[in-house]
């Protein structure tokens, strides 16, 4: 964090109000502490001040649902640290101890304006492991991280069916039928450890897994959904109603078909990749016109790039994308800004420009949406990590 920063009469576009308006923005301590039409006097001694006139200002874009830093720019197969192939249930992993701060991947992210992301184990297994939240700027994991344990992925449809056919997970069936056993088994467990209390000797064998499910049951963490298909994502929710848990949906790639039930669901959706060849069945009806019918019919939406299937940084194209063919623009900046931060259960912090929130900006001399739009400083934590060279 550095000290105090003062971005003077830009256009602020701060996710919050649809019409834009031009105002002074103070941060201190890598926090937005004053919105103001012109903000002068004492108060700002010793600020740096960035001249944002005529450009505009937005919160810095974040990405619901990716596996940078977990896959490794220009290593192929061998640098990929996203799928456990091993086991088809690895609730146990953590992202945090597969991010590598050091790939190029995440410098390139940052320079695109995206300065949060989630980033976590991939859709291989039934149950992968815990996302991590963290921003994309330093040197150690550990210091970048804004929220270690987001959420638990899990995957239904045609990944966890191919990679664990010739092992333990040939059918749909299979999968839903795994995922719940390791819900009840985790009650299960919180039971026993709960009517032995503080006596060592009664308590249940120590089990990673269902340590690692505990937080889902409680509430704490939500299941994180691979789900293409709309019959997967109505598996999806059919278990977090039957077992009172938290879910997201990741892809949705079907969601325009069953909109109107999604909003009536309630559950945020990440909407994505959505560039590129429908490369297996369940991605037949991908477009990118899902975002806005599900805008439309009321569900809270992100846009994801699923990075590295689409790179980190064109996460805004892809809203641009979105806005094409249909989407209204405010629905897709929110998309990408404080919907994507809401998805995560990081939107105290990030995705929008509000006093109190982290001082996290990209500085544009237009529409980052748009492709010929440049961007000319990226802020995270209230210090200038990019100038446009």
């Amino acid at each position: 964090m550095d000290g105090m920063l003062l971005i003077k009469q830009g256009m602020i576009y701060d996710a919050v109000h649809e019409k834009p308006y031009v105002a002074d923005i103070l941060a201190e301590g890598g926090i937005i502490r004053q919105i103001a039409p012109v903000i002068e006097g004492a108060s700002i001694n010793g600020a740096k001040i960035l001249d944002a006139a005529g450009l505009n200002v937005y919160p810095g874009f974040v990405e619901a649902h990716c596996h940078l830093g977990l896959d490794g720019y220009g290593m192929g197969f061998e640098g990929e640290d996203y799928n456990e192939m091993t086991d088809s249930l690895t609730p146990q992993l953590s992202a945090i101890d597969g991010l590598n701060p050091q790939d190029e991947s995440i410098r390139l992210a940052m320079e695109g304006g995206v300065t949060c992301v989630a980033a976590g184990p991939g859709s291989s297994n039934v149950l992968g492991g815990t996302f991590a939240v963290y921003k994309t700027t330093g040197k150690r994991i550990d210091d970048m991280v804004i929220k270690k344990k987001a959420a638990m992925k899990c995957a239904f449809g045609e990944n966890p069916k191919r990679c664990y056919k010739d092992k333990d997970n040939y059918s749909r069936m299979s999968t839903a039928s795994k995922l719940r056993i390791m819900l009840e088994k985790t009650i299960e467990y919180k039971k026993k450890k709960e009517a032995a209390g503080e006596d060592v000797l009664k308590q249940p064998a120590y089990d990673p897994k269902l340590e690692a499910l505990l937080p889902v049951i409680d509430g704490e963490m939500p299941l994180k959904a691979h789900a293409h298909q709309a019959n997967d994502i109505y598996t999806a929710i059919r278990i977090a109603r039957e077992y009172h848990v938290g879910l997201t949906i990741e892809h949705c790639t079907e969601g325009a078909l069953i909109a109107d039930d999604l909003a009536k669901e309630g559950f945020p959706v990440a909407v994505g990749p959505s560039l590129g060849h429908a490369t297996k069945f369940e991605l037949k009806n991908k477009s990118f016109t899902t975002p806005g019918i599900l805008a439309k019919a009321g569900c809270q939406v992100s846009i994801i790039t699923d990075s590295p299937v689409i790179p980190q940084q064109y996460l805004p194209l892809c809203a641009g994308l979105a806005v094409k063919d249909g989407m209204r623009e405010f629905d897709a900046l929110k998309a990408i800004t404080i919907h994507a931060a809401k998805h995560i259960g990081v939107s105290d912090r990030v995705g929008s420009i509000e006093v109190g929130k982290d001082a996290d900006f990209v500085i544009a001399d237009g529409n980052p949406m748009v492709s010929d739009t440049r961007l000319k400083a990226v802020i995270i934590d209230g210090a200038v990590r990019y100038t446009e060279k």
